[in-house]
């Protein structure tokens, strides 16, 4: 899978990848899920078809999940420990605002830091697809939230932002170019 950008933060190392997230060999993916756990389409139903029912069937047992807070379940057939569910919408399909990528990245990170293995973890861009967050703005936030995040100090020592969309992986450098030298 390409790899086209990092830096590196503290002890931690922010990275881009183009390519589907659940190819990545990290110890953790975030879903980009909604608060049912119904995972359709999107990011959601390509972790669905690459790992298992046995992933949507564990995350709705715990649903609802309300936007702000996030879960885990097992990976299925994934090469991962864990899929971190964190909802960006409450159902399926809602177009939704900034603050909620803000909400779901936080909740995803908080996750990841509680889990005691998960040292790398691969976060698709947030709220970009039904949720109509522009590339641009969700980068932003998301960038911003794992600076935040890293800042605070974490044993997390990859955080990968990986996407299918060139697009949004150009969105997320050119995020990162202005901030490497803060």
């Amino acid at each position: 899978m390409p790899f086209l950008y990092g830096i590196r933060v503290n002890n931690s190392e922010i990275k881009i990848y183009f390519g589907d997230i659940t190819k990545l060999n990290v110890d953790a993916i975030v879903n980009a899920a909604n608060s049912l756990m119904i995972m359709g389409g999107g990011v959601a139903g390509a972790i669905k078809k690459a790992g298992g029912d046995i992933i949507e069937k564990e995350a709705m047992k715990q649903a609802p999940v309300p936007v702000g807070s996030a879960i885990y379940t097992t990976a299925g057939k994934l090469n991962v420990k864990y899929v971190i569910h964190t909802p960006t919408m409450e159902r399926p399909a809602m177009r939704i605002n900034q603050e909620n990528v803000r909400k779901a990245i936080r909740a995803a990170l908080k996750v990841a830091e509680a889990l005691e293995d998960v040292f790398s973890l691969a976060i698709p861009a947030l709220g970009t697809g039904v949720g109509g967050v522009s590339k641009k703005n969700a980068a932003e936030i998301m960038i911003n939230e794992i600076l935040t995040f890293i800042k605070g100090g974490t044993k997390l020592r990859e955080i990968i932002l990986c996407d299918i969309n060139k697009d949004q992986c150009n969105e997320f450098i050119k995020v990162l170019e202005l901030v490497k030298d803060l």
